[in-house]
């Protein structure tokens, strides 16, 4: 199985020492002060360094802490997908492999916890949107996904959608070692699996052919953004020939 050379999830920067200890002194304050001002300035004060100096590194201040901390899990996840054996599982598996090692990655359950209410807020919601396809996106480079056509988009805006529903219910999960969550997991990846049945049966359908026929040359020319379409615009639609 083929998996990506960059050590950092797709899209995300690589971890700078001075926010990774800024990130370790404001997680004991995000539980009481949420990712506020407050907290900033107390982790701020805990490393010795002038408010300047920490908004230089983090112009948003507790916000960009909240996404550092959310980088930080998907660069262990993909660490681990690369060091398991997956070869002999099924890809319905090594999917659901994927989503449990981003649990199992998230240093702190309280911090994730407010951070989800924070990129729910309208004016953050784009971030958390991005943070979403940033996770399903390292998933699927994880795991040697190489499609390069509408695809591309298609599997990562289905699993952002279902990690954005584990990551809600495991907030709530009190069960022994995350179990009821892994079950959950298997659901939700079996849905989807449905769907994609559903989709490959209606595309041998003789009856929907006109339909299905038409679709796919309209999305013939969708290209995934690392990938040179023929009028060299990543991730813009061009018509093939």
């Amino acid at each position: 199985m083929t998996h990506s050379t960059t050590g950092a999830p797709e899209g995300a920067p690589p971890p700078d020492p001075q926010i990774a200890a800024l990130l370790d002194a404001i997680l004991p304050h995000v539980a009481f002060d949420g990712w506020s001002e407050t907290a900033f300035r107390a982790a701020v004060q805990e490393q010795g360094m002038t408010l300047a100096q920490a908004h230089a590194l983090c112009p948003r201040g507790a916000i960009d802490l909240a996404v550092a901390l959310h980088d930080a899990g998907d660069r262990a996840m993909v660490e681990a997908v690369r060091a398991a054996e997956l070869g002999e599982m099924r890809y319905r598996d090594r999917v659901a492999f994927a989503l449990r090692a981003r649990i199992e990655a998230v240093r702190d359950k309280e911090a994730l916890r407010r951070a989800t209410t924070l990129f729910a807020l309208p004016h953050h919601a784009a971030e958390g949107s991005r943070l979403l396809w940033r996770t399903a996106d390292s998933v699927w480079t994880a795991l040697g996904d190489a499609s390069d056509d509408v695809n591309w988009y298609t599997k990562r805006a289905t699993l952002s959608g279902v990690w954005a529903s584990v990551v809600l219910y495991w907030l709530g999960d009190d069960s022994l070692d995350h179990q009821a969550t892994w079950s959950f997991i298997d659901r939700r990846i079996d849905d989807v699996m449905r769907i994609e049945r559903a989709k490959a049966s209606a595309n041998k359908s003789v009856l929907l052919k006109p339909v299905t026929g038409a679709l796919s040359f309209l999305f013939s020319g969708v290209h995934a953004p690392n990938r040179k379409p023929p009028m060299d615009l990543p991730g813009h639609w061009s018509p093939r020939r």
